[in-house]
């Protein structure tokens, strides 16, 4: 293998490292969020369903820059929660990897709540109405009905969601910034690469991050296309 390609993989391991853990964690958090909210917006009784169901897709069309200005306008050191954080339990979310995380979480967030919102639509009621008959509670159908038989638009909308958030740059670059092995993902570090005039790097990276990506997506277009069927 030629040296300026180690060179290469050497200098990709650590944003590397670092962005599959701020995906992961990102993903999780907009997972458990995503599920929870999806239910509740395929609920047709629920009032003011499409208001908050714009609510909800707010991040997907906003600016990321947008976005990271509310985080720290929230999270900030002298923000809403940020600074009541910071008294209480010591914590700051600024220029972290725990803030690039939320960051990416919030954009990825309405990935996993369009989806399944979609899926939980899709579940026949027939079948929750009988599981409510035999003397299931709410909770009960959700998780042995619902979520069963809605798992596949879940999982292709979570797959989705992983892919943005390992490709966020401006939301987590308002609040987390772009410091080398602390906060600095690899769209961060291509940002870096080709600002200093480095493109064997850059381009290196942007292929990293595209075959990560279309790897994502292929797997969760096969999950949608099952789903579907």
């Amino acid at each position: 293998m030629p040296v300026a390609l180690l060179d290469l993989l050497a200098n990709a391991a650590i944003p590397l490292k670092l962005t599959l853990k701020v995906a992961l964690t990102a993903t999780a958090g907009a997972c458990l969020a995503g599920i929870g909210a999806g239910y509740a917006l395929s609920r047709r009784g629920l009032p003011g369903r499409e208001l908050l169901d714009s609510l909800c897709t707010l991040p997907l069309v906003l600016p990321p820059t947008v976005i990271g200005y509310y985080l720290l306008v929230v999270f900030g050191r002298k923000g809403v929660l940020g600074q009541w954080l910071e008294e209480t339990f010591d914590v700051s979310l600024v220029f972290t990897w725990q803030g690039a995380a939320l960051a990416a979480s919030v954009v990825a967030f309405p990935l996993v709540c369009k989806s399944a919102r979609t899926a939980f639509e899709g579940v026949d009621q027939g079948l929750e109405n009988a599981a409510r008959t035999l003397g299931a509670g709410e909770g009960r159908v959700f998780l042995r009905v619902s979520l069963p038989l809605a798992w596949r638009g879940i999982v292709a909308g979570t797959m989705l969601a992983l892919a943005r958030a390992m490709g966020e740059f401006g939301a987590t670059l308002m609040i987390a910034g772009n410091l080398p092995g602390r906060t600095q993902t690899l769209s961060l570090a291509v940002y870096e690469a080709v600002q200093a005039g480095r493109d064997d790097e850059a381009a290196f990276l942007v292929v990293l991050t595209s075959c990560v990506c279309v790897a994502l997506l292929l797997s969760s277009g096969k999950l949608l296309n099952r789903q579907i069927r």
